[in-house]
């Protein structure tokens, strides 16, 4: 607690100073031990560590070496991160001030594993210190000196030299050397620290991605073309993205109906029943059966502006549900049949729902009925796929209904309200995430230039149509590039069951979240036919590098990531003609104006952590949602001052490509050290035995906060006391030792939302 009331550079000392005990402690250490590799008594070693004593470069420069981390490490308690190139502009180095009249600038603290430390150095002019013996320190490695301003007295051995202005000295830094200003006046040098050996290689891009599918003859006639221009670069990559009557835009009529007039025999959609059963879906179908839904809807009272719940699973009902809605003004809530009583009550509440169509699979229906009992108000249920006391009958009673639906001037479009997710959040309730009817235009980035589908293909991803990332991957983005979806309604996820789909049905794109991508890199996949798909894609979570490494081993793929929320289309994306690093997240598409940002708001610098906010002082962009319905306290913390804050924090490397953190709520602050949990999930994923890894903080009276790692083992796996310091071992040697996980809990399952991210915080 006596930290706290320090301040400045008592406390970063002091912050300093409980890193590398913390390093000692886990490297195993005596204090004599590391008295010894810093060239300093026991006593002077203990008065460092314990933050009595200034510590000098040389001091956390020998500490480093002993510990096998960066310097930077210990000065601020994260690791440089950038590979090909850092530049520091002048007074913006890492600062470290000390004793003996010098502050120390590193002038390339972000560069991972440098072979050098490049430091401006300010020597202020002491009397005392000229005129005494120069105090001398050691080090291994060599160094260069070079004099910018003024004059200085360095002492190399028993070597004494003055140098001016212009002036070098390079030496054995292992030889104990020093220095003092000179002439009464300061002096402004750079002393270039160079390391024993050379570290690791710089990490290349890989090859650059494939340009986005090629134009065909009819490509002048594609729908999505009337309301939106992309430019592209001579690699194929989208430059910029422009939207014309937006604010007359409406989906449902504009893309389905005209392709439905236009294109009527093209394939919209290829539904594939748990059974087995194929129902093939023409854009000429999907008008007539959403104006059928619309009609039936209009006869139930359903009017513009209600909030109607859509609880389908993967049924093809889903789409002529969520188009009539769309023709009528009703707001679509799509959600997942995974929720129970309480849960439907919150949703009713919270959102004021007017009706609900829901799956008769399972016990959804009998959780709504039970919600039901303490509504205020009355509720329109809809089934599909069977009959129920009290329920309209969805297929039957549409059936009845004209397949003919107007367009009128005064439709819904543009900024109208359309849909609203109940977004997965990991803490308290959920939010409402507002979308008006501009929000699919901003999936045309998402489907052209990410998923990469074709506009002859076949689109898979596996999503529940009661979360966002289904309109992600099932309908919008897709449907504008005038792909056609494929959808298998199945109950339970079979990595064995889904494989064959592939050649079966010649799937041509595919994504799925990263658990889907660990289930199948389980399975033997040279069993399978892959070979139609031309690109994958992966979303929900950050992907660990080594489910990539096995999955391109395997097929050949490269997985490409992608960043969005449930507020958002595509944010941040690996996009067609661009290079690609394994790993990252990709960089901004133009659709946002995307900005790293420190809790203060300021933009901060290549390689360090911030928080991804999209500027929204000119509009809310296509595709970005414009609140969070009914909580205006919560909405004004997510958009404010020009920007929206997503809470996700990245860092940029200097390439431009951006690298996932982890939620700002779950960086984990331990012994002054600021550690992602996503970095050590990844180190841990590479165990071969491991299927699942969450890594959270654990309080610690000592520490603060520790590390702790939950992880699923694969079947037939003990998990012992023995494995739990294999594990700790194996990330000690593959990050940096103060990233290991002090505490191993081995388990069957891990805590997930009911969209399948992992909860940290129940962990």
């Amino acid at each position: 607690m006596a930290n706290q009331q320090l301040t400045g550079l008592d406390y970063k000392i002091q912050e300093m100073a409980g890193r590398i005990r913390e390093l000692r402690e886990i490297s195993g250490f005596t204090p004599a031990e590391m008295a010894g590799k810093t060239g300093v008594s026991i006593e002077e070693y203990l008065l460092c560590e314990a933050g009595g004593s200034n510590l000098t470069f040389a001091f956390l420069y020998r500490c480093a070496l002993a510990f096998g981390v960066d310097v930077t490490d210990l000065i601020e308690g994260q690791s440089p991160k950038l590979r090909s190139y850092t530049l520091t502009r002048a007074g913006k180095g890492q600062k470290i001030e000390q004793a003996h009249e010098m502050i120390y600038y590193n002038m390339a603290s972000d560069f991972q594993n440098r072979i050098a430390d490049p430091l401006f150095v300010e020597n202020k002019y002491s009397d005392r210190a000229f005129h005494s013996d120069i105090e001398l320190t050691s080090h291994i490695g060599q160094e260069c000196d070079l004099i910018i301003k003024g004059c200085m007295k360095v002492q190399v051995g028993e070597h004494i030299e003055i140098l001016h202005e212009g002036d070098c000295i390079y030496y054995d830094s292992s030889i104990p050397h020093g220095m003092v200003a000179a002439n009464g006046e300061d002096c402004l040098f750079y002393a270039i620290v160079l390391r024993p050996q050379e570290e690791a290689a710089l990490q290349a891009p890989s090859d650059r991605l494939p340009a986005a599918q090629e134009r065909t003859a009819d490509q002048k006639l594609r729908v999505a073309e009337r309301f939106i221009r992309t430019t592209e670069d001579e690699n194929g990559l989208v430059q910029s993205i422009a939207f014309r009557d937006e604010d007359k835009f409406n989906f449902a009529f504009d893309i389905v109906d005209t392709l439905g007039r236009e294109k009527p025999e093209k394939l919209a959609m290829l539904h594939i029943a748990e059974d087995g059963t194929e129902r093939r879906f023409t854009f000429r179908d999907m008008k007539e059966a959403s104006s059928r839904a619309a009609n039936y809807f209009t006869s139930l009272g359903i009017r513009r502006g209600d909030r109607v719940m859509l609880v389908l699973k993967r049924h093809y009902q889903f789409w002529f549900a969520i188009l009539g809605l769309h023709k009528i003004g009703a707001i679509a809530i799509p959600a997942t049949n995974q929720l129970v009583e309480h849960d439907f009550s919150y949703r009713f509440g919270a959102a004021g729902v007017s009706a609900i169509v829901c799956t008769a699979d399972g016990d959804t229906a009998h959780q709504v009925e039970l919600a039901e009992r303490d509504y205020a108000k009355p509720l329109i249920k809809i089934m599909v796929g069977g009959t129920r006391d009290d329920w309209h009958d969805f297929t039957a009673e549409s059936e009845l209904f004209s397949r003919h639906f107007e367009r009128r001037p005064d439709s819904p479009c543009g900024n109208d309200p359309m849909l609203m997710f109940f977004t997965s959040g990991t803490s308290g309730y959920p939010k409402i995430a507002a979308h008006n009817y501009k929000y699919p235009l901003g999936h045309y980035i998402t489907a052209k230039y990410w998923h990469r589908v074709n506009p002859d293909g076949l689109h898979l991803t596996i999503s529940d149509t009661g979360w966002a990332k289904s309109l992600w991957g099932k309908l919008y983005g897709q449907w504008l590039c005038e792909a056609a979806v494929f959808v298998y309604d199945f109950t339970r996820f079979d990595a064995a069951k889904i494989l064959p789909l592939f050649a079966k049905y010649h799937i041509t794109t595919f994504c799925a979240p990263p658990t889907m991508y660990r289930m199948l890199i389980k399975q033997d996949l040279s069993q399978y036919d892959l070979s139609s798909i031309e690109h994958a894609s992966i979303a929900g979570e950050a992907l660990n590098p080594e489910v990539f490494r096995q999955f391109e081993k395997a097929t050949g793929l490269r997985i490409m990531e992608g960043f969005g929320q449930s507020e958002s289309t595509l944010i941040i994306g690996n996009l067609a003609g661009d290079s690609h690093k394994i790993g990252s997240m990709g960089k901004p598409v133009p659709l946002y104006d995307v900005h790293l940002l420190d809790p203060g708001g300021r933009e901060v610098p290549a390689g360090q952590n911030g928080e991804i906010c999209i500027n929204i002082r000119n509009g809310i962009p296509c595709g970005l949602a414009y609140e969070y319905y009914g909580s205006p306290e919560v909405t004004a913390k997510t958009w404010h001052d020009g920007f929206y804050h997503t809470g996700d924090l990245a860092w940029r490397d200097e390439d431009g490509f951006y690298w996932y953190v982890g939620r700002a709520d779950d960086v984990i602050k331990s012994s002054g050290y600021r550690i992602g949990p996503f970095e050590i999930e990844n180190v841990i994923m590479e165990l071969p035995y491991v299927l699942e890894c969450g890594v959270s903080a654990a309080p610690d009276e000592v520490r603060g906060q520790v590390v702790k790692a939950s992880i699923v083992l694969v079947p037939g796996k003990e998990g012992t006391e023995e494995l739990k310091k294999e594990i700790q071992t194996y990330v000690k040697e593959h990050t940096a030792p103060y990233k290991y996980p002090r505490i191993v809990k081995f388990c069957t399952s891990l805590p997930k939302t009911t969209s399948g991210k992992i909860i940290r915080n129940q962990l």
